[in-house]
């Protein structure tokens, strides 16, 4: 068991070659939102471009699409017909995958789960995608939801989970909430092993685990638990494992960033913080 420090950042962000292209340091897809839910997927793509993915596609329902598209010139939303994922956007979800990574020589990686909503049919939806997907993937939010009716669909896949305790225990009937620091660790990695994946539980202490190894992450700050705060994480993770990184470590690096950027704003903002402040100190945490 290690915790995580700075250090992990020295292998990852280099210096740039003066010979980079476009794509060589990722393309990241995040599919999500819904009719209702339109800032998740916005806030995750954000925090991977500040955290150096040199692309970001969104796909997510029309209205959800539209708002996006409305934050910023840097985000690309494609909008799907209707309110929420549905099967019949299956083919364009597997289709924009695959274009996406045919164009950046197969550095691109995927976030899903965010606004998405819990219907049956958005979950069926959500599971059919992930079986068929042949990219690196963070589950985050509602997807876990949806892998709790299927959970071997992550069996040996470059698949990163990311749930609080409450979506841990819908991942895993293991409710771990008001359990000693120790059990829990002990618990995530036996869930991880069991679930052939990698967990990032979400807390006070992040605890990291690939089923073999446990890493601990103690960066954060209690004004974090605002609304938000996961979505950047889940574009954090995505833009590292859309530059190759892989899922264990990937996690690592990505909760110590989110972390230390939140206590960053929260030192100066404190009940203030909001997750776009967050993502404007991203910057300052990877400059190596």
């Amino acid at each position: 068991m290690k915790e995580v420090t700075k250090n992990i950042l020295k292998d990852i962000y280099k210096e740039r070659p003066v010979d980079s292209k476009k794509y060589d340091f990722g393309l990241l897809i995040v599919i999500g939102g819904s009719e209702f839910y339109s800032g998740s997927p916005a806030l995750s793509a954000m925090a991977a471009f500040k955290s150096g993915v040199d692309m970001v596609r969104i796909i997510a329902p029309k209205r959800a699409a539209d708002i996006i598209a409305s934050f910023s010139p840097n985000l690309a939303a494609y909008p799907l017909e209707g309110n929420w994922l549905e099967r019949k956007h299956l083919a364009t979800l597997i289709e924009m995958t695959e274009a996406a990574k045919a164009v950046s020589y197969g550095k691109t990686a995927v976030v899903i789960g965010g606004g998405m909503g819990r219907t049956e049919e958005t979950q069926n939806a959500i599971l059919e995608y992930l079986s068929e997907v042949s990219v690196p993937v963070v589950i985050d939010a509602d997807a876990i939801h949806a892998v709790e009716k299927k959970p071997e669909i992550a069996s040996g896949k470059p698949f990163l989970i990311t749930p609080h305790t409450y979506e841990f225990f819908v991942l895993t009937g293991k409710e771990i909430y008001k359990l000693p620091e120790e059990e829990k660790i002990k618990m995530v990695q036996e869930e991880a092993a069991r679930l052939q994946t990698t967990i990032l539980l979400k807390g006070p202490t992040d605890i990291i685990s690939d089923g073999k190894e446990v890493a601990l992450n103690k960066t954060g700050s209690p004004y974090q638990t605002k609304g938000g705060c996961g979505d950047t994480l889940a574009g954090i993770c995505g833009a590292l494992m859309a530059r190759g990184i892989d899922p264990f470590t990937t996690a690592q690096a990505a909760a110590y960033i989110n972390g230390k950027a939140g206590e960053i704003v929260a030192e100066r903002l404190k009940e203030g913080l909001l997750a776009t402040e967050l993502i404007e100190a991203i910057p300052e945490v990877i400059r190596i």
